[in-house]
């Protein structure tokens, strides 16, 4: 898998991406849909995992490669749930 496939599979498997510039490279990590984690959603509803999201941003706190972390939160009705252990990770 060469480098551009590689990075069409993370943006479509996990919503992220990295944008290089003169100004540094910003990680943007998008979560879409209700935060799977304490709940199992139904396979008809989208969703983004906790299991997936927090080593992600485990990784970006500790990458020397990395500026600065763009989140992109679309969740369904602004769920309160989505940012109780993504916001406490991003705090951290």
């Amino acid at each position: 898998m060469n480098e551009t496939e590689k990075k069409q599979d993370q943006l479509v498997e996990l919503g992220s991406d990295i944008t290089h510039s003169s100004k540094g490279n910003i990680y943007t990590l998008t979560i879409i849909g209700q935060v799977e984690g304490h709940q199992v959603a139904p396979e008809t509803v989208k969703t983004t995992k906790y299991e997936h999201v927090l080593p992600l941003l485990a990784g970006i706190e500790e990458s020397d490669d990395i500026d600065g972390l763009l989140l992109l939160l679309n969740t369904v009705g602004g769920d309160i749930e989505a940012g109780l252990a993504i916001a406490e990770m991003i705090a951290g």
